[in-house]
């Protein structure tokens, strides 16, 4: 849907002599010093698929709002393509952007940019009404999305009398409201209280599983771009240094500038269940008979196995002492100790979600894929050096 392609912003009066000292190599320092003039966004390229999140993040002064901002064309670029779907932002008339701004593109601000003298309701409808969409379809459409993002009960009430996470929430139902493909997200929640944040990133992967919309969304919180992102791509000195899934970021930094980027954060956001995972050298069949699991159980120190059936799918466990019991009986069939009540997780499950469910649990988590197909196992020791930075050999006793 958007495609960038060897964007540059400079800042200054002689863009020209500033592209030729860009082609010829130059630093963006050295560029400055010479002719006084700023780069921006230093050939940038990338492309978003229709209803993927793509956060761009980096420090301040890195060139993420520009880069955004030449997205919507609220900022013009000085060089470069902006496609969507094909059409090149850049060129484009001024009858032609405005007729994307205002059907596929909306803008969800860092500082909320609410009209104070307009209700919520009001506000929120503020773009249908640009659009002339007829009254009664657009109060229709706003009570809709008002009450989506949490907001029911507050439409008569005015932007001074609502909290600031309660304002984002407007400024979301306002962009929501055009129902455009594209969201643009420039640090929506950078002024907000950090568990009021928390709260508003829940909401917007919420909305986003229901609408699928495709999102950039700008941020320099790490953390916030692993949780909320599809991809991510990290910026210096107005250039791409990485991008890629969370979790390529997180365990394959390009540069010790990404190294040091991530040296600190919250691993278990950006971790999914495959990537700590181990693969679960040892498990039995039901026919296999309880000598047989107990033979593997000794020899590797296990005191549960997995049991499948003959496709591989996950039938449920055993323990040692069961296995025990019923040997003793004579008992040559496992199925009477296959106990189901284990939890299981998906390949793609963040890791921060199962953290608690590991605390609690004296079995490991069995990964299956969507037909329930074993494909490996999270134990303490595998999750343990996964946030750590490391993966071990375990097994799955």
């Amino acid at each position: 849907m958007i495609e960038v392609k060897n964007l540059i912003k400079v800042y200054g009066s002689n863009t020209d002599k500033v592209l030729e000292l860009i082609e010829k190599g130059m630093s963006n320092e050295e560029i400055k010093n010479k002719t006084k003039h700023v780069v921006g966004v230093r050939d940038v390229s990338f492309t978003v698929e229709k209803g993927e999140s793509f956060v761009i993040m980096g420090l301040s002064g890195s060139g993420k709002s520009t880069l955004l901002r030449c997205i919507n064309r609220l900022i013009k670029a000085s060089s470069g393509e902006i496609l969507i779907d094909g059409q090149n932002i850049i060129t484009m008339s001024g009858k032609d952007l405005e007729e994307i701004r205002q059907h596929r593109m909306a803008m969800v601000f860092q500082r909320f940019a609410l009209l104070p003298h307009r209700t919520i309701l009001d506000n929120v409808g503020y773009g249908l009404e640009i659009q002339g969409v007829d009254k009664r379809k657009r109060l229709d459409k706003v009570l809709e999305v008002i009450e989506m993002v949490g907001l029911k009960g507050w439409e008569n009430s005015y932007p001074e009398n609502l909290s600031g996470g309660m304002q984002q929430r407007v400024g979301i139902a306002r962009a929501l409201a055009t129902d455009p493909d594209i969201l643009l997200m420039d640090e929506p929640f950078s002024a907000l209280d950090p568990l009021i944040r928390q709260d508003m990133q829940d909401e917007l992967l919420d909305i986003q599983n229901k609408l699928q919309k495709t999102i950039i969304f700008i941020t320099h919180d790490l953390d916030e771009a692993l949780k909320v992102g599809d991809r991510i791509a990290l910026m210096k000195d107005g250039c791409i240094v990485q991008m890629g899934q969370p979790e390529d970021i997180l365990l394959s930094p390009a540069t010790e500038y990404v190294a040091r980027f991530v040296e600190n954060v919250n691993r278990s956001l950006a971790l999914t269940a495959s990537s700590v995972m181990v693969r679960p050298r040892y498990v039995v069949h039901p026919k296999d008979g309880p000598r047989t699991a107990l033979n593997f159980m000794e020899k590797h120190g296990l005191s549960t196995l997995f049991v499948l059936d003959r496709l591989g799918k996950l039938k449920g466990y055993i323990k040692a002492e069961d296995a025990s019991d019923i040997a003793s009986q004579g008992i040559k069939d496992l199925g009477g100790i296959i106990q189901t009540d284990m939890p299981t997780a998906g390949p793609d499950s963040p890791l921060a979600g199962l953290l608690e469910v590991m605390a609690y649990t004296k079995v490991p988590i069995a990964v299956v894929d969507e037909n329930n197909k074993l494909q490996g196992a999270l134990v303490r020791g595998s999750v343990i050096a996964g946030l750590a930075g490391g993966r071990g050999e375990m097994n799955n006793g």
